[in-house]
């Protein structure tokens, strides 16, 4: 199925590669082949327009996905008078906060957990091809309750080391229903924390990044390496005003930013 979405002021370069999400394959500039759940797309941008050759009729999914709802101008707006976030915001303005399942992006980043990104996407890609069933193009990422009948040694085809363990936990804990992924929804961000971290393997950073990734809330603020680098430098006394106005998408600016040495 073709179909085409308009997304102004976008960048599905920076989007994808900003360290959101992993299950895409980058075939050259601005085209890309992108998995989320049980879809697939190739997505080719041009200009202010994407172009989908996908698995099905699911544009509204995929609307939903690269969050065209939202106003993004309006959001960046907020970080008039930071004077970092005035600088990368320019070049990094076509980021947007990627609205993914919350299932899926709890496991990516358990398996994320002091890894690289190559690595990453090898682990989450043999979880698709071995516990997933067959897409076009690829494999649906696997159910919690697929995983949760599995034994510690069924995932050892991962070679996710010590993960699997923290992957097992997070499957039997969503499929019992002890963690319930949809209530968090309608949590306040504090208890959704706390939930989430009674997961094995998931602390703090883990969590904020599946309540940025996977619930969509915009004061989640995850901290990893380049973070804390950022902040060292260029925010020692703590956060600005116009950072704590938008969190979640101010990180994702200033993680990407420091990451690519722009800052």
């Amino acid at each position: 199925m073709t179909f085409k979405i308009t997304i102004p002021n976008f960048s599905l370069n920076d989007t994808l590669l900003c360290g959101q999400c992993f299950r895409f394959k980058n075939i050259e500039d601005n085209n890309f082949l992108v998995f989320a759940g049980n879809h697939s797309s190739f997505i080719t941008q041009r200009q202010d327009v994407l172009y989908f050759d996908s698995s099905n009729n699911d544009i509204n999914f995929w609307k939903n996905y690269f969050d065209t709802i939202t106003d993004y101008n309006k959001l960046l707006q907020k970080f008039d008078g930071d004077t970092i976030l005035e600088k990368t915001r320019h070049k990094y303005y076509g980021i947007r906060i990627l609205r993914q399942d919350p299932w899926e992006t709890l496991i990516s980043f358990i398996i994320s957990a002091n890894n690289n990104i190559p690595r990453i996407q090898s682990i989450i890609e043999r979880l698709c091809e071995n516990f997933g069933y067959p897409i076009k193009n690829g494999y649906s990422f696997p159910t919690a309750s697929t995983l949760a009948n599995c034994k510690l040694q069924d995932l050892e085809i991962l070679r996710s080391g010590f993960r699997a363990k923290y992957i097992l936990d997070a499957a039997k804990k969503v499929f019992s229903g002890e963690i319930n992924l949809e209530g968090i929804k309608c949590c306040d961000i504090n208890k959704s924390r706390e939930t989430l971290m009674q997961i094995c393997g998931v602390g703090k950073k883990i969590s904020e990044c599946v309540l940025l990734f996977g619930y969509h809330k915009m004061e989640a603020f995850p901290v990893d390496v380049w973070m804390r680098r950022a902040l060292k430098e260029y925010y020692p006394n703590g956060l600005s005003l116009q950072i704590l106005s938008c969190p979640g998408l101010a990180q994702q600016i200033l993680f990407y930013s420091k990451r690519n040495r722009d800052i």
